[in-house]
Order: structure tokens, then C-alpha cells, then sequence
């Protein structure tokens, strides 16, 4: 189905499944590691609070075997891994050539398990989406990994694996959308000599990797590099003068979405200004126009912000209606999380009772404002 972008805004009428597994309520990454908060056990947990599935939607993640996991990654970096994993420790060679075992790339127990466990729920969502669904993979979005190393925190590469099934069931255009806060370099990496791919991403300037500036168009990416404070009225802005304008000339035959929450107003790695609402209705205006879609989690180190982010993009993908208020058992699970990076006092009352955030709208300032054009021509 090709992008027209006339339908912004009109839910999509098909199937829409969530794919998530038990393997994230383990613990994982070590303490004071960005990463160890609760995210997407929590998101379950709210939207079945919320009665947010019914008794299909929700599909358990299979794991990637090693076989799958060469489809990308390098034999001896998978080996290396699930060693580091069975012994518990890592030696220097180990850790500077795989980049295992750092302050960035922790060794943690069930490390194996887990990434291949988002790889493998990658690939599934994906498979569900051929047939022409909406599938929602909030633990995937690992798109930092590289092929032979860790990297940002990432171990595999899920979203490559997610565009690599739709190719390999014939489809010919696939777009790959990145709304983290930061540059989606290992999936642009990856695909930069496939022009089957065509890779977006809307980052924050002079934000680690310190890749993707606007000039960057290896193998036909394009890259929207935004200043700190962005805001709701930026984002559709680039959405509706970028995005979809691109999007409606590769025609894809199916998008995978990467939505960050970190783009947040709130998120303690980022300095932009987002609210979740206009994060979801990014993710709406482009899932609505395509016939196969598989929408990624990412980055996201506020637990709060996270789980909202999430679960309310769930229930607007899924069709239900959020609600102004949460229920009381719903406020007192938020209420109980915790974060190292974030103190008692810098948590607001909405992060506890209410799932939209309030709209963060104000100016489109010239440094974005000039982005289409730059990408456009």
C-alpha cells in the first residue's frame, strides 16, 4: 500500500498485535546502569491494568537461535557473547574487541537470552505484519548494534532483523522511520548498500553517536538532526513536510518504526522537549498509511515517561480510548517505580495519575524549519 498521505489521523483498521515476553521482568544490565529500570514489564502490566488485550492480540517473543542471529551478526561476536554469558566474565581481549563487558555494554546474568529474545521477537513482529497487520514490539529497538560488536547498549540489532524478514519474504520498499532521540547509525549502517531500504531518523544534534547531520546520505538515508527543546509543533512539522513527503516517493511495501522514548520532555539522556502525545501521533500518521507495520520501542531512561509513552502508543495503535485519568491501581504501580537519575522531588503528580502528557506546541524555529528542504533536494 503506498503512501497517498491523506489519511492522517484515522486509525488503522486491521490487525494489531503486541509482541512481549516474560524474559524483561528479569532483572538485566547491573544497578546504576541508564538501563535498569522497569520499561516494558511495566508497560504490560499497565495496559493489563487498563484491559488493553484481548486474548489474541498479546503473542510471546520466541528467541533468535544462532543460526538467525548470522544473518546479520558475525559468527565469532556470537560466540564471544553467549561465552561471556555462560562464564560470567570477560577478559580484556574479549571486551575491547567486542565491546563487551564495559560500563556501556554491561555483562549481566541472562544477557544471551535476552538479546536474542528481542531479535526473535523482532523477526516474529514482523512475520505477523506481512500479513498485513500493526505490530507493536516495544523491547525491540536495539539500533545501535553493529555487526561484530555492542554498541549504545545494544547487543543485536533487532531492527535490522525486522527489515531483513520483510525482504526476505519478497517485499521490495522497506522504510525504516527513527524517532530516538539518537541516530539510528546501526540500521543506516547496515542498509547502506540495499536500495530496497530507505532510512530516516529524527535525532538530537550533537548527541552521542555524533553521527547522522542533515548532509549525511549514505546509501539514500536521510537525516533530520534537531536542536535541544524540540517541540509537538516541530515534530509534525517535520513529519508532514519530511517524512511522509519521502515516504510517498519510495512507495514502501512496509515500514518499521523505531519510537524512542527519549525524545521526552523529562528523559535524563536527552534534551528535547517531546510530549508522548506528539510522539503518537507521529507513529499514527505514518502506520495509518502503510498495509504492513512494525513499530519498535528504544531508547527511554525515565521509567515514568517510558511506560506511559508506551503504553498509550499501544492503546492508540490498538484503538482504545486513553483515559483522563488513570485508575487507582494504575497510580499506585507508578507511584512504586524508582530511578537513580531522576530525584522524588523532579517527579510531577501527571507522571502518576494521567497516561497523555500535556501538548508541548510552541515555535517552529528556523534551524528546523530549513530540514525539509535539505533533505528534500
Amino acid at each position: 500500500m503506498a503512501f497517498d498521505g491523506k489519511k492522517s489521523g484515522v486509525r488503522p483498521k486491521k490487525p494489531v498485535f503486541f509482541v512481549g515476553s516474560d524474559v524483561y521482568r528479569k532483572s538485566g544490565f547491573g544497578k546504576h546502569h541508564p538501563l535498569s529500570i522497569i520499561r516494558v514489564s511495566g508497560v504490560v502490566d499497565l495496559c493489563r491494568m487498563l484491559g488493553w488485550f484481548t486474548h489474541d492480540q498479546y503473542r510471546d517473543s520466541p528467541r533468535a537461535g544462532e543460526e538467525e542471529l548470522r544473518r546479520f551478526h558475525h559468527p565469532d561476536y556470537i560466540a564471544a557473547l553467549k561465552e561471556a554469558d555462560r562464564k560470567g566474565s570477560v577478559d580484556k581481549a574479549v571486551r575491547d574487541r567486542y565491546r563487551i563487558g564495559t560500563m556501556e555494554n554491561p555483562l549481566f546474568p541472562g544477557l544471551f537470552e535476552r538479546a536474542s529474545t528481542a531479535v526473535g521477537g523482532s523477526v516474529h513482529a514482523a512475520e505477523l505484519a506481512t500479513h498485513g497487520a500493526v505490530v507493536f514490539h516495544p523491547s525491540g529497538g536495539t539500533h545501535h548494534g553493529r555487526p561484530d560488536r555492542a554498541s549504545g547498549f545494544c547487543y543485536f540489532n533487532d531492527p535490522v532483523f525486522a527489515i531483513l524478514t520483510f525482504l526476505e519474504r519478497g517485499l521490495e520498499r522497506v522504510l525504516y522511520v527513527d524517532l530516538d532521540a539518537h541516530h539510528g547509525d546501526g540500521v543506516q549502517d547496515a542498509f547502506e548498500d540495499d536500495a530496497r531500504v530507505l532510512t530516516l531518523s529524527i535525532h538530537e544534534e550533537k548527541r552521542w553517536p555524533h553521527s547522522g547531520p542533515v548532509n549525511d546520505r549514505a546509501g539514500g538515508a536521510r537525516n533530520l538532526p534537531v536542536p535541544g527543546g524540540f517541540n509537538d509543533s516541530e515534530l509534525d512539522y517535520l513529519i508532514d513536510r519530511a517524512v511522509l513527503p519521502l515516504a510517498r516517493k519510495f512507495e514502501p511495501e512496509a515500514l518499521v518504526i523505531t519510537c524512542g522514548a527519549d525524545p521526552l520532555e523529562g528523559d535524563p539522556l536527552s534534551k528535547l522537549s517531546l510530549s508522548n502525545a506528539g510522539l503518537w501521533r507521529a507513529v499514527e500518521k505514518l502506520v495509518v498509511e502503510s498495509g504492513r507495520s512494525v513499530v519498535l520501542g528504544g531508547g527511554g531512561y525515565n521509567p515514568w515517561t517510558v511506560i506511559r509513552c508506551w503504553s498509550g502508543l499501544w492503546g492508540r495503535l490498538s484503538g482504545r480510548d486513553i483515559p483522563a485519568t488513570l485508575p487507582e491501581a494504575a497510580q499506585t504501580f507508578l507511584s512504586g517505580l524508582e530511578c537513580d537519575l531522576i530525584d522524588d522531588d523532579e517527579v510531577p503528580e501527571n507522571w502518576l495519575t494521567t497516561l497523555a502528557d500535556k501538548p508541548n506546541n510552541g515555535p517552529v524555529r528556523p534551524q528546523v524549519e530549513r530540514l525539509p528542504d535539505l533533505v528534500l533536494h
